[in-house]
């Protein structure tokens, strides 16, 4: 009975095998500005258009963007470059500052294609970072590797990957691959985290540096922050030029700021969401 029962169950794998389609190939790392990463099947996925904005579009974050411009160039450049962790307020502009930098060095340096590939790898994807970083690390292109919201919770060991694949692993980061990252959290793990460890760990004092010795690994620690009314309204100002809305500056600034007030802050993405609405009440697309 045992077998006929592992008989059928290897002809319905079998079958299911047949009538799954196959994973498509990876795509080529020389031919596309950016990818996606695909943990299962260990694979690259080009992007044929990156969701993004023009880097002169990000106001009110100009050290954060300075800082990380000279980063990028250097490192597209095969000079010394840091990891960078970009932590602070939700839609103050983490990830489209990483974006648009990418863009904005890729096109001084003769892209696209260009010399800097930009690879964007899940949360949930960095216990096969290693794989990734297996892929790329003989190639002639740079490559940032790109991890929007980075956090960990409970009890999650993939910062301990993470860890020694920035600095810590017995190959290290690839001379060819810098790390950026996105969170909202200073020290990618929340405060109730780290205090439970210090209040139940036999050291406590070492159990913290354990949880916080992630974020060392980033060479580059970049701040954001909710926007003054003042930034604010240079955001708004700024999205209706660049898109031609033809709407006077006060009206715009009064609508602004009963906008922020319903949504309870100023940030750019509240300010592009406020110009999205301004430009579909006037019938015009954002191009």
């Amino acid at each position: 009975m045992d077998q006929d029962f592992k008989a059928l169950i290897s002809r319905i794998a079998e079958a299911l095998d047949r009538l799954a389609p196959p994973a498509p190939p990876s795509a080529d790392i020389n031919e596309a500005e950016a990818y996606v990463w695909h943990a299962a099947g260990h694979r690259l996925e080009a992007v044929p258009k990156v969701n993004r904005v023009s880097i002169d579009l990000l106001v009110g974050i100009d050290r954060q963007k300075d800082i990380l411009l000279e980063n990028t160039r250097r490192f597209a450049k095969a000079l010394p470059a840091n990891n960078a962790l970009l932590w602070g307020s939700r839609g103050a502009g983490k990830s489209s500052i990483v974006k648009a930098v990418h863009a904005h060095v890729n096109r001084e340096m003769g892209g696209p294609p260009g010399p800097l590939a930009l690879v964007e790898i899940h949360r949930e994807d960095i216990p096969s970072l290693p794989a990734l970083l297996s892929m790329i690390r003989g190639s002639q292109r740079r490559f940032v590797v790109f991890c929007d919201d980075l956090s960990f919770d409970g009890q999650d060991a993939a910062y301990k990957s993470l860890k020694a694949v920035l600095e810590g692993g017995i190959e290290g980061r690839p001379d060819n691959v810098v790390f950026y990252a996105t969170s909202n959290r200073r020290h990618l793990m929340p405060r109730d985290m780290i205090e439970n460890e210090r209040s139940t760990a036999i050291n406590p004092s070492e159990a913290v540096e354990e949880k916080v010795s992630l974020s060392d690994r980033f060479g580059l620690w970049l701040g954001f922050h909710n926007a003054d009314q003042d930034t604010f309204f240079a955001m708004i100002e700024g999205y209706a030029e660049f898109y031609k809305l033809d709407v006077p500056v006060e009206t715009l600034r009064k609508q602004a700021v009963e906008w922020s007030v319903t949504r309870g802050s100023r940030s750019g993405r509240v300010a592009f969401q406020f110009v999205q609405e301004v430009a579909g009440q006037l019938g015009k697309k954002l191009e």
